[in-house]
């Protein structure tokens, strides 16, 4: 920091000798943050594809806490093999599946595997990639040349095909073991979000006086940088729930995802595909609802986009 900056921060610090000044760069970040969020939460409550989006959410939520009232206390996993393939009827409102089983509970017990993995995946990914970020961006230099040059070997490897090529030699692939595969390879677009946004705000005043007054590097980072520094990584973030839930499901679609007796969309269709002209239903209710879900997010992540959004009115 040349001597004007640190000088012009010392004075907006410690304006007219005034210890509790100190604070005024806190207290006006603070105000600003306030305001932005404010301002969209009215945008947001105007939004119609946000309330579809987070209707639809909370739906998911009450379905995995609560599986066996949406499914009428029906057990996933009775089955009756003379039953196998029927049509969808009063009796099982999804018909059943091959081995007999009602499929309309079966599908619903899936809503607590396909977004878990997106959700379990998009945490995992915005810890690895808040944190890599946050350092290249504040420190620079050579260790952010490292770490971009890091980042950059791994977006060179499609979410896909990384997660397919890693769980291929997956002895047991499970909830977590997908989950993993998908934040290995998912965590670079985070990273650059988080490492643009510190770059910018690193040199806003509050920050140099906060540098001036002797406050720790992590103090800065956690105090001043980061609360300013997540609001595209919250959008992303909601997009990229949808796009994990996609991907998990595309995997077991494959054959490399969830194993039986796990109770995915994707491994659903997976075993319906081979009956799709004689049992349609096999593919179209658990595709329907991973359409659903995965827009919701998708709606959901656009809306907040366009709120948090200062250009748009």
């Amino acid at each position: 920091m040349d001597s004007k900056n640190a000088e012009a921060a010392r004075t907006h610090a410690v304006e007219e000798g005034e210890p509790g000044n100190v604070m005024t760069g806190e207290a006006v970040q603070l105000v600003g943050q306030a305001s932005l969020w404010g301002n969209a939460w009215k945008k947001l409550r105007r939004s119609v594809f946000f309330w579809f989006g987070g209707i639809i959410t909370i739906v998911l939520v009450m379905m995995a806490l609560m599986p066996q009232l949406f499914a009428r206390g029906i057990d996933p996993r009775a089955c009756n093999l003379s039953d196998s393939r029927r049509s969808p009827s009063a009796q099982h409102w999804f018909g059943t599946d091959l081995q007999g089983c009602d499929y309309y509970a079966n599908v619903i017990y899936g809503a607590r595997v396909s977004p878990s993995i997106g959700l379990l995946a998009v945490i995992g990914v915005l810890i690895i990639g808040v944190l890599i970020g946050a350092l290249a961006g504040y420190f620079g230099g050579a260790l952010d040349s490292v770490l971009a040059r890091f980042t950059d070997i791994f977006f060179g490897i499609p979410l896909l095909l990384g997660a397919l090529v890693l769980l291929t030699v997956t002895s047991e692939r499970t909830i977590w073991t997908v989950s993993l595969a998908l934040i290995t390879f998912g965590w670079m677009t985070a990273m650059r979000l988080v490492r643009s946004s510190v770059i910018a705000i690193k040199e806003s005043e509050y920050v140099q006086a906060a540098q001036v007054l002797g406050a720790s590097t992590f103090r800065i980072l956690v105090r001043h940088i980061l609360p300013n520094a997540l609001t595209p990584v919250l959008v992303y973030a909601t997009i990229a729930v949808g796009t994990f839930i996609a991907a998990e499901s595309a995997l077991s679609y494959l054959g490399i995802g969830l194993q039986m007796p796990a109770m995915s969309w994707g491994l659903q269709i997976n075993l319906g595909q081979n009956y799709i002209s004689t049992s349609p239903h096999l593919v179209l209710f658990p595709a329907a609802f991973l359409s659903v879900t995965v827009l919701a997010f998708i709606l959901m992540g656009d809306a907040l986009r366009d709120a948090l959004d200062p250009k748009r009115s």
